[in-house]
């Protein structure tokens, strides 16, 4: 099998000395695999996502990440979280901009990108999440399915690798979850997706996990979903841009 993605090894965390969180936890995410991840309110599956890109540092074990051991430094996690993008559970803590386009134009300014480029990207992203015509809507007026689509194109516009996803269904309405879950369906990205819908990722995710009482394991294996082709294709990696 390819080297993957990314990888924790025999994590240890714990948010208060003597009660861990996670213990021993190890996760491989391969190349155009999508992995679910369910377990109990409270359980530490956010806190799982979190450490994978380096926004909360384990006591023990590795974090892994396209090829490299990462230290507990924020240098080190910069470039992981230029290539793995992550909706947060509540996607108020990731919109703070005025209008949508705004919201989703913030990531690639940030890269440096010209705003001309940064506009043409933003425009793409929000044509493939279905909300052409939202560019001057202001964000906090939208409701909870639409601010969450919008959060979903701003991830998207900076063209990562992999996504974590942290509960992207929670709390919407039938119609406005049907249309996230097709969404995250067709995107030929690596993912971690935690969730309670067992049914969304069985139709969803290669395989499925379980977190409780700290630890990880397998769930019966889901067959992989198929993919439809969609406009949508992450940035070049280093090895690609050498290639051309």
């Amino acid at each position: 099998m390819s080297e993957p993605l990314l990888a924790l090894r025999d994590i240890v965390f714990e948010y208060e000395p003597g009660r861990p969180v996670l213990q021993r936890c190890s996760l491989a995410l391969h190349r155009g695999e999508k992995i679910g991840l369910v377990g109990p309110n409270g359980s530490g599956k956010s806190t799982l996502l979190k450490i994978m890109i380096g926004l909360l540092r384990p006591q023990l074990g590795e974090v892994w990440a396209f090829g490299r051991l990462r230290r507990a430094t924020d240098d080190d996690f910069f470039e992981v979280r230029r290539r793995v993008g992550m909706l947060f559970q509540d996607v108020d803590d990731q919109l703070f901009c005025p209008t949508v386009l705004e919201d989703v134009c913030f990531g690639p300014l940030n890269l440096g990108m010209s705003r001309a480029e940064a506009v043409r990207r933003a425009s793409a992203v929000l044509d493939l999440v279905g909300l052409r015509g939202f560019e001057e809507r202001v964000t906090f007026r939208l409701s909870e399915g639409e601010k969450r689509l919008v959060a979903i194109a701003g991830v998207l516009a900076m063209q990562p690798e992999a996504l974590l996803l942290d509960e992207p269904l929670a709390g919407l309405d039938q119609d406005a979850a049907e249309r996230i879950a097709l969404l995250i369906r067709d995107l030929p990205l690596s993912m971690v997706i935690v969730a309670h819908d067992r049914d969304f990722l069985r139709d969803s995710c290669s395989r499925v996990v379980g977190l409780r009482d700290g630890r990880l394991s397998d769930v019966t294996p889901q067959p992989r979903a198929a993919r439809s082709e969609v406009f949508y294709s992450p940035a070049p990696t280093n090895s690609n841009r050498e290639r051309r």
